[in-house]
């Protein structure tokens, strides 16, 4: 069983949260009405994944984001936001949050939300004790349009990034949730041409439509070609699709707190808070991420905050 706490200080809240993972096999729920109740849920208990309000007394969400990533590195936290809470929301996600999923979104996002950002976590800790000899690594695919095929390369990419100690773990889970989001736009809004505007309109027409072109050609012969670079000081991740492209000047402005709420933004939104540069060529089918050094990285994650 997955055991996930839930963190919020509102009874009902809880309750729904609980029931759409009750609803989900394998996932089991737990409480807390609080930050300060949850750091002992979690000392007493062991939650694999953690699901936090952020408006809520004695210690918010803000401050419990901060408190697991200093006590409790490998334990992912997930955000729900309400409107209002944009700003926060933003802040705990540089902190260390994982991902965030809209209250309103709950029972459309939530599962999926939580299966997504523990497929990136969930990695053999053996394996990131790692050669100190160690000093660059360049790895290069090429994927087919198959989104299924995006967690396995995504766990590939966060151990080379282990692998260099640039970062804590939760920085490493933070650059995997954006290579995913990356990846998964390549091949659903490059390769596929599915726009994000149907996300938000009809995400059961979105979904088909994706299934339908991965058969269709031109769709079905397009790739993916992803270049990872990784050193003691920047890991460099470059992704490009086949696709027409578009023009990135027209991408929505991901610091607007308004897009917060849009499924349709969250790719970029996620990618943008989680990397230290990001770009788009000219075409609009390749962008280019760059996380820099967190300093002090140690055996055991980081030394303080690291930013």
């Amino acid at each position: 069983m997955v055991r996930v706490l839930v963190v919020d200080d509102s009874p009902l809240d809880r309750r729904l949260s609980g029931s759409l993972l009750k609803k989900r096999a394998g996932m089991e729920p737990m409480y807390a009405e609080n930050g300060v109740e949850a750091l002992q849920v979690i000392a007493r208990s062991a939650p694999e994944i953690v699901l936090t309000d952020l408006q809520m007394p004695e210690m918010d969400g803000l401050e419990l984001v901060e408190a697991i990533r200093r006590e409790h590195p490998y334990l992912p936290v997930i955000l729900m936001t309400a409107h209002g809470s944009e700003e926060i929301a933003v802040q705990a996600l540089r902190r260390g949050a994982a991902s965030y999923v809209p209250k309103r979104n709950l029972a459309a996002e939530l599962v999926s939300t939580i299966e997504n950002v523990l497929a990136v976590a969930r990695l053999d800790r053996r394996e990131q004790q790692l050669l100190a000899c160690l000093v660059a690594t360049e790895s290069q695919f090429e994927l087919d349009n198959d989104v299924a095929k995006v967690p396995a390369l995504v766990g590939h990419i966060e151990q080379s990034l282990g692998r260099m100690r640039l970062c804590d773990e939760t920085g490493r889970i933070q650059v995997a949730v954006a290579m995913r989001e990356a990846l998964v736009n390549a091949i659903v809004h490059g390769n596929l041409e599915v726009s994000s505007s149907l996300l938000d309109e009809d995400a059961s027409a979105f979904s088909a439509l994706v299934e339908q072109r991965r058969r269709e050609r031109p769709y079905r012969d397009r790739r993916v070609h992803v270049v990872a670079r990784e050193t003691r000081t920047e890991a460099i991740y470059v992704v490009r699709d086949d696709g027409p492209g578009f023009d990135p000047r027209g991408l929505p402005d991901p610091t607007d707190l308004a897009n917060l709420e849009k499924p349709s933004g969250r790719g970029l939104m996620l990618i943008r808070t989680f990397m230290d540069e990001v770009r788009h060529n000219e075409k609009g089918n390749e962008i280019r991420m760059v996380m820099r050094c967190r300093a002090g990285v140690s055996d055991g994650g980081l030394e303080g905050s690291g930013g």
